[in-house]
């Protein structure tokens, strides 16, 4: 019967339609990509064919960077994401090690309200958040964007950390203290280089939602030059024209800093995402 089994007790006809069904998620998955990458070798007039291939051309690249405001999307949308992802990173931080490691009046309440934001529709925010950049002379400038952004991402990273700094002993703060480090010291010396972790999927989570966000990026930048990629991919494609070509390759420029970041960020997320989620 052994000989009938493989090595991890599963019959091979067993085996074989698990491989079989991972072989099709896998280019289930793969084929979105794969079909942009390809549209974006295309031709404009062939842009929408069938055809896998059809007259490659690296035109809709060329385009892309020498006849539109991409390059200028691009810059915009590093600076927004890159602050954002900075202090995103710093704010979550902080707040989650205060709330882990301290008791303080309001504290409870405070928790209740990071969490609280998460629940409302980006959609019924929109024109409140208008009305406020407008009050506040934000509109059209990367900075309300930036403050966007972070509402967004802080408090779920601030949750997330707080589980995270939970997992981490209180003893290590205690010899702080001992070798006369004051709290900040404490956090930033001896707690930080521990957390790596959930710093990676903090930094990660507030990259991604700065560098993909859609709605806000539209409602709150006007002007070619000052939109972001997000922005900027809509004017391909709109009522009276359609240059797929130039948004497929679009598509892929844009991929590609967010594919560098979970290179660098990906031994970290699954620790990170782990100790957030298991520890209260």
């Amino acid at each position: 019967m052994s000989s009938t089994r493989t090595r991890g007790g599963r019959s091979p006809l067993a085996s074989v339609g698990l491989h079989a069904t991972l072989i099709v998620a896998a280019v289930i998955a793969v084929f979105p990509v794969l079909w942009i990458l390809l549209t974006s070798l295309k031709p404009q007039q062939h842009a929408i064919t069938t055809d896998f291939v059809k007259e490659p051309t690296l035109g809709n690249y060329t385009y892309l960077l020498e006849s539109s405001h991409f390059l200028s999307w691009f810059a915009n949308s590093v600076l927004v994401a890159g602050v954002t992802t900075v202090l995103g990173v710093f704010i979550a931080a902080t707040t989650g090690y205060a709330v882990s490691r301290f008791k303080f009046p309001g504290m409870k309440p405070l928790m209740w309200t990071l969490l609280i934001t998460q629940m409302f529709p980006m959609a019924i925010l929109i024109v409140p958040l208008y009305n406020l950049m407008g009050d506040l002379g934000l509109l059209n400038q990367p900075v309300g964007l930036i403050i966007t952004y972070l509402t967004i991402a802080v408090p779920f990273c601030a949750w997330m950390m707080k589980g995270f700094f939970d997992t981490i002993p209180v003893e290590i703060d205690e010899s702080g203290r001992v070798d006369g480090l004051n709290p900040f010291g404490t956090f930033w010396r001896l707690i930080l280089p521990l957390a790596k972790p959930g710093l990676a999927v903090t930094g990660f989570y507030s990259f991604i939602t700065a560098w993909g966000e859609v709605a806000y990026a539209s409602a709150f930048m006007v002007g070619d030059e000052n939109l972001t990629l997000a922005g900027g991919l809509q004017t391909f494609v709109t009522q009276y024209t359609s240059n797929w070509g130039a948004m497929s390759a679009a598509s892929v420029l844009i991929a590609i800093p967010a594919a560098i970041f979970f290179v660098f960020a990906q031994r970290h997320l699954v620790a990170g995402m782990t100790a957030g989620a298991t520890k209260g």
